[in-house]
């Protein structure tokens, strides 16, 4: 805890890969730190700590309860598998933990309710990882897409994330396990298009989700590839597509009356430090249909801290305003998971009812 004076002391529950990525954000969090990480397994606990370069005096637990009654954690990572969610975050809101929840949060946005109604009920933060949500590219593009000069009123949205599962990835990663992750490319790579969408709607929730036709599923009936269809009563629209079928894909589209927003990269930004995006307002054609006039601009977002460590900074001070001077949580992070959850839903059971709309309801 050297140079970071009175941090978020966080407790990891399991030893999973996006884990390694979650506890680098934390050591580079100047509000934050690992002092425990849990496993069913001590010994793989001791070498995950050893692996990851953790301070010395972090504690190895042989069990996730172990660390959720370790009085020196403040607040937990979950990156379990998506069936432990429930569980294992109610757990640790219970015993008045703060709780990080790897996405998809849960298997339903009724697992999720419950997961919510206990942080809330213990008076601690929810917050889940989807870590774009906190670079400052995503507030330079929102400030731009509420300027109704600039962007005009939202019409289209556009939103693409794949990528290629070998073999290996397809036949054993916990991802396509139906008792594990049984939400498969629509919870892991599908909840990053929704919530894009979302975002850019400003959080309006859509009317109706209508899965297109044609997903993929292995042979457990695990979703490998699928898209949808997402309708608003004042005929705003959005599609996206999701897969672990094809190359690596993070695109973002979105068109206003006047606007137009661009970006390939807007899960994780092709440079740790740097992150572009593409904007113009009143662009058209020039002579002749030669090409666009006015071209669009581009803009180059830097940063100090990566996306991921901004989350655990973000995170820690709403923890730290909880321990330190008795506020309340904030409802932003849990309201805008529970809508992205309830897409979700929505799109999963227009797929079950052969691809027919399904009315979506906050």
């Amino acid at each position: 805890m050297a140079g970071k004076p009175n941090p978020i002391r966080f407790g990891i529950l399991g030893c999973a890969e996006i884990a390694r990525k979650v506890c680098r954000a934390i050591a580079l969090s100047p509000n934050a730190t690992v002092v425990a990480v849990g496993s069913r397994s001590l010994d793989k606990a001791v070498r995950f700590i050893a692996a990851n370069g953790l301070p010395p005096a972090t504690r190895a637990h042989g069990s996730y309860d172990a660390v959720l009654d370790d009085p020196e954690v403040d607040a937990v990572h979950v990156p379990l598998p998506t069936s432990l969610h429930l569980r294992w975050a109610v757990a640790a809101a219970e015993r008045g933990k703060h709780v990080l929840l790897e996405k998809p949060t849960a298997l339903c946005a009724a697992d999720l309710d419950v997961i919510l109604d206990a942080c809330e009920s213990r008076g601690v933060q929810f917050m889940d990882t989807t870590m774009w949500m906190h670079h400052p590219r995503t507030a330079w593009m929102r400030e731009l897409l509420s300027d109704p000069d600039r962007f005009g009123q939202l019409r289209t949205i556009h939103s693409v994330v794949t990528f290629y599962g070998d073999s290996d990835f397809l036949q054993n990663d916990i991802r396509v396990k139906p008792d594990l992750d049984g939400l498969g490319a629509l919870g892991n790579a599908g909840w990053y298009c929704i919530r894009s969408i979302l975002w850019a709607a400003d959080y309006q929730l859509p009317k109706t989700a209508t899965a297109h036709h044609g997903p993929a599923t292995n042979q457990a009936g695990v979703n490998l590839s699928c898209g949808a269809t997402l309708l608003w009563d004042d005929g705003k629209v959005a599609n996206f597509h999701c897969s672990f079928l094809a190359r690596l894909t993070m695109e973002l589209s979105v068109a206003g009356t006047r606007g137009t927003l661009h970006l390939s990269d807007f899960v994780i930004p092709l440079e740790e430090t740097h992150a572009k995006f593409r904007f113009a307002t009143d662009s058209g054609f020039a002579a002749l249909q030669t090409g666009w006039q006015p071209l669009p601009g581009e803009h180059d977002v830097s940063t100090e801290l990566p996306q991921e460590a901004l989350m655990i900074q973000e995170f820690s001070s709403l923890a730290g305003s909880i321990r330190d001077s008795s506020c309340k949580p904030d409802q932003k992070w849990p309201t805008i998971a529970r809508k992205t959850q309830l897409v979700l839903d929505a799109v999963k059971a227009s797929i079950e009812k052969g691809f027919e709309p399904v009315s979506i309801a906050g």
